[in-house]
């Protein structure tokens, strides 16, 4: 069974950045068994009811304004899977969740830019799966573990987003991470490692400087939508862990495990 991650995806820029974080991720794909699809939640599909990309041949989104303009010579062209995004559809609705599907969507920068980094010859069909900020925490969660059953299928699931994601607090000239942003990625550690769903479901309210690392919850929702889908285990384990422009954090979070975590290397 394959597990469940939380990515970051960084700044627009993520796809032709070297350093540590960029790194992890090429060895990370090499560091477990090779899905038959690739399922993402990206923060910059929002919709109102959940969605699923339906397209066979998904184009690509270039919303990446500020971006290096080697960005926008990037394709990613991975085929979607309609049969796999019928089946996701099916699991939403079997526990009452509302789902529709669309064909029209592309794959955005919260899609391919972690991918073309893990799997840069895109031969994986690609889901997309739009979320919705204005869900509770608890909504969030239910909806990953709607679709846990999918990793004893050989799926990945991914959840593209951020932990502490405050554009108004990036320093670009201090690369040494702020301390305020350390402490709340450190409890947010603790009770993930713990599976304390009583206060990850509350961390607006528990979480140390909760308010300014997550101003609001679009970039945090993938990281519990990828925590549900790996509720029947219930483990996570912290792969990487780094910051850029002093606040913007680079984590990876495995959920559900495998036999051998030491296989991975940050």
């Amino acid at each position: 069974m394959l597990p469940a991650f939380f990515i970051a995806h960084g700044t627009p820029n993520l796809a032709i950045e070297q350093h540590a974080y960029t790194e992890f991720l090429h060895k990370l794909a090499k560091s477990i068994p090779r899905p038959k699809a690739v399922v993402v939640f990206s923060v910059y599909w929002e919709s109102p009811v959940q969605t699923v990309s339906s397209a066979i041949r998904p184009e690509m989104i270039y919303d990446v304004s500020g971006a290096s303009d080697k960005v926008y010579s990037i394709k990613y062209p991975a085929k979607g899977d309609l049969t796999l995004s019928l089946h996701i559809q099916q699991l939403l609705q079997e526990e009452g969740i509302r789902c529709e599907l669309d064909d029209e969507r592309g794959l955005d920068h919260g899609v391919w830019a972690p991918l073309s980094l893990m799997y840069p010859d895109a031969q994986m069909p690609v889901v997309a799966l739009s979320v919705n900020p204005r869900l509770t925490s608890e909504e969030h969660y239910r909806i990953g573990a709607a679709l846990g059953s999918l990793r004893e299928e050989d799926v990945l699931i991914l959840g593209s987003g951020g932990t502490v994601h405050n554009l108004q607090r990036l320093d670009r000239n201090n690369p040494v991470p702020q301390l305020w942003a350390v402490e709340f990625d450190e409890w947010l550690a603790e009770q993930l490692e713990t599976w304390n769903l009583e206060a990850l479901v509350r961390y607006d309210e528990r979480a140390p400087h909760a308010a300014t690392a997550v101003p609001t919850p679009q970039h945090f929702a993938p990281l519990l939508l990828a925590l549900g889908a790996a509720d029947g285990a219930r483990r996570a384990k912290l792969l990487h862990h780094s910051f850029q422009m002093g606040t913007l954090s680079l984590c990876c979070w495995m959920f559900g495990g495998l036999k051998k975590p030491e296989r991975f290397l940050d």
